[in-house]
């Protein structure tokens, strides 16, 4: 199936505050590409208490006007679109998005109707999405960082789909993809008795020699991208974390590392993890072989 060229945000009570919308806009104008909007009414809500359908209509379509207004005013020639649905938040946008570029979320809803809103679904909607996942911090400005794109690569093999990510990002930015690598020792080792035997030496040297290697393909690839090598020992996502901190880091991208449909719908327990430290926007990306597998499976 051929992916339309459209990028989805998921859009609540707080879209002013989330920077979500705002960073869906400027990557609309970077790639050209129309932006469409979504609010998700929970429809669980139908049998609840909290269920005014008066005021919960009205309160909707008004955040509709609002942001399909905002829309209407945001620079370039492009027709951006709002929309309006029902159903279960994560699993909606999932399905909405799935023949979409990508799909952007904020971190957390802030607005007075969090119950009807995607804020607290971010990390299903991370887990379940087939296309890449962009969550950003909450009150994001395009202003807030200055540095490369930054690519946690664990295995070139597995890592593909991350990394061509990264990559699109930082050429439409004319920014530098850094390739990040965290490793660590297994539990069985004790780091004296390991910085004595040299084995923590030879280790990093063999990762740094790897990802050397991976950066080397990418500037044949690319002779105009930048492209530049982080390996660090340690535990993976406070590396992560820490690494796109110093770097001022304009966007960290992760692979999701998601497994069988029927047996887990979790992230990697990395990138889950990176999800709870955000210091900037976060690109999940699934490989889509795991997709694959997964219908096979079906």
């Amino acid at each position: 199936m051929t992916t339309k060229p459209v990028i989805h945000v998921g859009i609540d009570g707080s879209w002013r505050d989330s920077g979500a919308l705002d960073w869906a806009l400027q990557e609309a104008q970077l790639r050209h590409e129309p932006l469409r909007a979504v609010h998700v009414i929970d429809d669980k809500l139908r049998n609840t208490s909290y269920w005014q359908p008066t005021v919960v209509d009205d309160a909707a379509m008004e955040l509709v006007k609002d942001v399909q207004r905002h829309l209407d005013n945001s620079p370039g020639p492009l027709d951006h679109e709002m929309d309006l649905v029902a159903g279960p938040p994560a699993a909606t946008l999932s399905e909405v998005a799935a023949d979409g570029r990508m799909l952007v979320v904020g971190r957390r809803g802030l607005g007075d109707f969090r119950r009807l809103v995607i804020g607290s679904t971010s990390e299903a909607v991370a887990s379940g999405a087939t296309r890449p996942v962009v969550v950003i911090p909450d009150r994001w400005k395009p202003s807030d960082h200055a540095g490369p794109v930054v690519v946690a690569v664990e295995d070139a093999d597995t890592d593909h789909e991350a990394i061509d990510f990264a990559v699109a990002t930082a050429t439409e930015r004319n920014l530098p993809v850094r390739l990040l690598h965290a490793w660590d020792l297994p539990t069985m080792y004790s780091w004296d008795a390991v910085n004595v035997a040299g084995v923590s030496d030879e280790l990093m040297d063999r990762s740094r020699r790897r990802v050397e290697a991976l950066a080397d393909r990418l500037r044949s690839k690319y002779p105009g991208l930048t492209v530049e090598v982080d390996v660090r020992r340690g535990h993976p996502v406070d590396s992560i974390v820490t690494a796109s901190e110093e770097s001022d880091a304009q966007l960290l991208v992760v692979g999701g590392r998601r497994h069988h449909r029927l047996t887990s719908m979790l992230l990697g327990s990395v990138a889950r993890g990176i999800l709870h430290h955000p210091t900037c926007p976060i690109a999940v990306v699934h490989d889509r072989r795991d997709d694959a597998a997964d219908a096979g499976t079906c």
